[in-house]
Formats: C-alpha cells, sequence, structure tokens
C-alpha cells in the first residue's frame, strides 16, 4: 500500500512535469523557455514595474534566476528598466508587446486551470486551494527550521 507521503510526492512531481511540459509547448511562440511564463504572469500585476528583489520573493527564486530571466526578456524587448529610479533600487516593467504576451500567456494559464480541475465543483476547489496553501505554508517554515526530533526515532 502507498502511504501518503508517496502519494503526496508522486502527485506533486507529476504535476511539476506536466505543468512544465505544458508551459514549454505554450512559450515556443514567444521564442521563451517555460519558467518565463510566471515572470511575464507576475509582471503583469506590477504596471508600475517591479523590482528585481520583490520578484525573488514572489516567485521563490534566486537573484541569479531572476537576473537572467529578466535579461531574456529584456533582450527579446518584453521588459524594459523603468526609468526614473535610482541604480540601486532598478526596477522593470513590461513593454508594449510585454503586456501583450502577459495577457496571452494568463489567459493560456487560465484554460489550463481550468481544464485541470474540471473534475471539481467550486467547494472542492476551495478546499483543494485551502489545503494546498496550508501545506505550503508548513513545508516552507520546516524548510527554515528543519524537521523536530521524533521521540519515536530514539527508541528504536
Amino acid at each position: 500500500m502507498t502511504g501518503r507521503f508517496q502519494r503526496f510526492s508522486y502527485a506533486m512531481a507529476e504535476i511539476y512535469r506536466c505543468w512544465h511540459k505544458i508551459a514549454a509547448a505554450e512559450m515556443q511562440a514567444f521564442g521563451l523557455k517555460g519558467p518565463h511564463c510566471v515572470y511575464l504572469t507576475a509582471m503583469g500585476s506590477f504596471p508600475n514595474g517591479v523590482t528585481p528583489g520583490e520578484l525573488c520573493e514572489l516567485l521563490g527564486r534566486d537573484k541569479a534566476d531572476v537576473s537572467r530571466t529578466l535579461a531574456a526578456l529584456e533582450s527579446r524587448g518584453l521588459v524594459e528598466r523603468q526609468p526614473g529610479v535610482s541604480a540601486r533600487r532598478v526596477a522593470y516593467r513590461l513593454t508594449g508587446e510585454g503586456a501583450r504576451a502577459a495577457t496571452a500567456v494568463q489567459r493560456r494559464a487560465d484554460l489550463a486551470v481550468e481544464l485541470a480541475g474540471r473534475d471539481l465543483g467550486d467547494g472542492d476547489r476551495q478546499v483543494f486551494y485551502r489545503s494546498l496553501e496550508a501545506i505550503c505554508k508548513n513545508l516552507r517554515e520546516l524548510s527554515r527550521t528543519g524537521l523536530p526530533r521524533d521521540d519515536r526515532e530514539q527508541k528504536e
């Protein structure tokens, strides 16, 4: 019998694998890689610009990944450095083309989420997202503090 750990781990791995496959296929139209879609959709929520540090925090990515992705998006004309902001706190915003791409990507992402959850009713969906957010919060804390000692381990 498969335990909770295996069910959780296998399901999360499969969701992650499928998400990357779908994102990669969708982002080909823009000459981008799958992970770039989360940057476009996130930046679409910040029409006045967002700093790399804010993107790190929002997306849970490290500075190097954010820097590489912003450079790739900038070289394709999808983002630009926001004028009038100090060099120490540079912000980026979507260009007109980037905003159009972000809107198109968001529409496709919404469709993917809708189709993935088509077997769930509204109540199921609310419980699912509340549960997912609770698991995420708890795992984030455990990854920060480490697992507590289990007294049963010492008795064996």
